[in-house]
């Protein structure tokens, strides 16, 4: 069973604090990259990528979902014509088509579209009901004992719902769970953050997560303050990007409002993007 298929799965837009989004970077700087609105905020994709097999459909990574409170929305002005269930149509797929849903981590933007409330609200339901959810020990760990300057990004309702739903499974780093599908951890963002590498077309392309947001974060020092060891992931960055060009890697980006995929070339000042396309123009 090799792939016949990578679908980019538009979930709509959201809003983060600009600041937070570049770290110690300054806004003169970061700004030219995304401009913020008159309070700070930028605009972010929550792109998702679907995997099809001949028999299979992995998703990777669902957005925001729509369950949460207005006083919630209103934070992170979740916006777009797009929606998980849309997208999904637009490809000639259901949500219940889906046989996988590979979570990179357990942020809200990342997994909030794997819950939903039951039609009585009372309750909580997976989303994708015919499907393996997968995730890793060391992660999940993690966000189900929060820290304290994460726990409001690890929330109980779209989290606990997939263990009790008995549709989760663990898997390990440099395991191929799926054929052409390797994953990586990295832990400057937070705990065991995994990162798909996927052979397609003769090519590698990888699923950034929060490793790297967009193109504006492929300078080294360009990191969110929203990491949890922001050391960590300038190491993670560094090797990272030597490797991908090494290997002439595509890279996917989830957040990125405009660009989806790029390859890279070394400059003077560093990796930066070479060509930047769609991935339906792979």
């Amino acid at each position: 069973m090799s792939i016949v298929k990578l679908h980019t799965i538009n979930t709509g837009y959201f809003k983060l604090d600009g600041g937070a989004m570049f770290g110690v970077v300054p806004k003169s700087i970061w700004n030219k990259l995304n401009p913020a609105d008159s309070n700070n905020m930028c605009n972010w994709a929550l792109r998702c990528l679907l995997v099809e097999y001949g028999n299979r459909l992995v998703l990777i990574d669902n957005g925001i979902g729509d369950k949460q409170d207005e006083k919630f929305f209103s934070h992170y002005y979740l916006h777009g014509n797009e929606t998980l269930e849309s997208s999904l149509k637009e490809k000639g797929f259901s949500l219940d088509d889906i046989t996988d849903v590979f979570l990179t981590h357990l942020h809200f933007d990342h997994c909030g579209g794997s819950i939903r409330r039951s039609k009585t609200g009372s309750t909580y339901e997976p989303v994708f009901k015919n499907a393996t959810y997968w995730s890793n020990e060391e992660h999940w760990k993690w966000a189900t004992i929060p820290n304290a300057r994460e726990k409001a990004s690890f929330l109980k309702e779209n989290i606990l719902p997939i263990q009790e739903s008995g549709q989760l499974q663990f898997t390990t780093e440099n395991k191929e769970i799926f054929p052409d599908f390797n994953v990586k951890f990295v832990h400057g963002h937070t705990g065991a953050m995994m990162i798909p590498h996927i052979r397609y077309k003769g090519k590698t392309v990888v699923f950034m997560a929060d490793l790297l947001p967009s193109v504006g974060h492929l300078p080294v020092p360009f990191v969110m303050a929203y990491d949890t060891r922001p050391l960590i992931t300038l190491d993670e960055k560094s090797q990272f990007l030597k490797t991908a060009v090494e290997n002439d890697y595509i890279l996917f980006f989830e957040h990125d409002p405009e660009n989806e995929c790029c390859s890279l070339v070394q400059t003077e000042r560093g990796v930066r993007q070479k060509d930047m396309f769609r991935l339906d123009h792979l």
